[in-house]
């Protein structure tokens, strides 16, 4: 018993050191990325091709001032970072990242996994929404015009596309028949045409449901209107500085990663090896489909022109939800 708690309790660790350093490298390939599409170098001075760079931006950052308005409501904003960033950390808990592997000086299987929980996709969705308070709590504790219309933007739209994705989470849910992340990945092995977005007719639809709500709910172009640097500044974290407004960043970083996990496991197979190329371990696959997700969020962001806030709101309700509603009808109608 007590070997199996310090197992669990080695894997927080690794899985919490991975998150907070992700954004390293993270931040570096965006930039990297940006400059080829904008034709140009990107970061290339500090380190050789701007390897360094994101240390640079860490040391800066932590070098800075703190600064806090005069009239804002100190505790709230000081606390409203650490409310958005605990929730992007705390769903991993439920994410799988492969099915076990065999440690071979103590000759012993574990699960590449902290928890499966039976219900994972339900607290995934719940967690995950509770990172919506910080940013109102941050907009409005500002006490800045720009801050706090950020904020109230962030709420309206993570509100009304949250419905979208739950409607896409239940969809795989009804096709996989069980609300395990592990039991959902475990469906779709055998051939690649047994992964859910090629459950003809209604994985795709639902695949791109996800996809759209995702972007809107991780304020990621061309859904990032409560970021707007054109009309808002900064948005809701436009009187941040130093490490409180790293913690926003760190946040947004690690929301891309979750939902770019959770599309390869709930659409895409999970670690299951495409055409029966399983000479290449499970966790490699899963981590380049990951990847492969995250690179399509960065391209995006540098493609694609930002929505206007009505036009935002249209897509969400006029749009995601009447399709969801009907795909569920006819997902339900298929399974039957």
């Amino acid at each position: 018993m007590m070997v199996e708690v310090v197992i669990i309790l080695i894997k927080v660790v690794v899985v919490g050191m991975i998150l907070f350093t992700l954004p390293l490298p993270l931040t570096w390939l965006e930039r990297k990325i940006a400059g080829h599409i904008q034709v140009r170098l990107g970061p290339f001075r500090v380190g050789p091709h701007g390897v360094l760079q994101p240390f640079a931006d860490m040391i800066k950052l932590l070098m800075k001032e703190d600064i806090v308005p005069a009239k804002a409501d100190r505790w709230l904003y000081r606390i409203a970072p650490i409310m958005t960033m605990v929730p992007a950390f705390v769903v991993f808990v439920a994410i799988p990242f492969g099915e076990s592997w065999r440690i071979p000086f103590i000759d012993r299987e574990v699960t590449l996994y902290i928890t499966d929980m039976n219900v994972a996709i339900l607290y995934i969705l719940a967690v995950s929404g509770l990172g919506i308070y910080g940013i109102i709590f941050g907009g409005w504790a500002s006490n800045s015009k720009y801050a706090l219309l950020g904020g109230l933007r962030s709420s309206a739209q993570m509100i009304s596309y949250e419905v979208a994705l739950s409607f896409a989470c239940i969809g795989v849910v009804m096709m996989a028949n069980s609300l395990s992340l592990v039991d959902i990945v475990r469906t779709q092995s055998g051939s690649i045409f047994n992964w859910n977005f090629f459950y003809l007719p209604v994985g795709p639809v639902w695949f791109f449901i996800f996809f759209i709500s995702a972007l809107a709910e991780i304020n990621r172009i061309p859904f990032d209107l409560p970021e707007d640097e054109g009309t808002l500044a900064a948005g809701f974290h436009v009187e941040y500085s130093g490490m409180r407004f790293a913690f926003f960043m760190l946040a947004e970083y690690i929301a891309m990663v979750t939902v770019s996990v959770l599309a390869v496991i709930l659409f895409f197979g999970g670690w299951n090896a495409p055409f029966g190329l399983t000479f290449i371990p499970p966790i490699l696959w899963f981590i380049l489909k990951v990847s492969i997700f995250i690179y399509i969020f960065m391209w995006i962001r540098f493609t694609l022109p930002r929505y206007r806030y009505d036009q935002l709101m249209s897509i969400g309700w006029k749009v995601l939800i009447p399709i969801s509603l009907v795909n569920v009808l006819v997902t339900g109608l298929i399974v039957i």
